[in-house]
């Protein structure tokens, strides 16, 4: 796969620097234009399952950074399917052949699935750590540039409920699947944003869910918008 290459460069460099993979920003300020481009990777909550696709957060926070912000950005590429796992998503890049970068920004919302399927956390973490070191990749190796959301407790949903979910269990699987993607970002200097504690204190709620009583509604997905929209401005601060 691709991204075994890619981790075996990046890696090397990182032996030998680490604090991660670095550049100089202003190697990088010709290769981009006025007009910025963004790459959302990740499953079923970046894909927006039954959602509009206005109501989906790449497609949200595009809109809200031509609204609010000085800079163009063109309409979100998305990378992302319901029910990918990390490697899943790996084939998916892959298979896509992405060819703006580098972007000038990059989200990561992956691992769900891989929690669902039963996989190790150990598994994940090395899979993870894989995937985000192609996200810096694709974002120019400027990690900065690049934004990881955590993963959603979907044991709160009425779907799970309805399964007889053991609810303690998933929440315990998701917060260390949560950790590890936390501590791998650490490791980088990228940024983490938690959505999962707000999302198990609303995402049961009849106006937050997708009809599937499952997926999140556009409602949830604005809120994670919010959060991304005011880490976009550290990045991209208004002239």
């Amino acid at each position: 796969m691709k991204i075994a290459l890619l981790t075996g460069l990046i890696l090397a460099f990182a032996a030998c620097n680490p604090s991660g993979p670095k550049s100089n920003e202003n190697d990088f300020a010709a290769m981009r234009t006025p007009i910025k481009t963004y790459l959302a990777l990740g499953d079923s909550y970046t894909i927006g399952e039954g959602v509009e696709e206005a109501d989906r957060y790449p497609n949200q926070l595009v809109k809200r950074l031509n609204q609010k912000t000085a800079h163009e950005w063109l309409e979100a590429e998305i990378i992302a399917k319901t029910g990918w796992t990390v490697d899943e998503l790996d084939k998916g890049i892959d298979e896509a052949g992405p060819k703006g970068e580098p972007y000038d920004l990059v989200t990561l919302l992956i691992g769900v699935n891989n929690q669902y399927r039963g996989r190790s956390v150990d598994e994940y973490r090395v899979e993870f750590e894989q995937m985000l070191l192609r996200a810096i990749g694709y974002a120019g190796n400027l990690p900065n540039h690049v934004i990881v959301l955590s993963i959603p407790d979907w044991g709160i949903t009425p779907f799970a409920t309805n399964r007889e979910t053991d609810k303690a269990k998933v929440a315990a699987e998701i917060d260390a699947y949560n950790a590890a993607k936390r501590s791998i970002c650490g490791k980088y200097g990228i940024k983490f944003i938690d959505i999962t504690e707000d999302y198990r204190a609303v995402g049961d709620q009849p106006e937050m869910l997708a009809e599937d009583n499952l997926h999140p509604s556009g409602e949830i997905y604005t809120r994670w918008t919010d959060l991304l929209f005011e880490q976009v401005k550290t990045i991209y601060p208004a002239p």
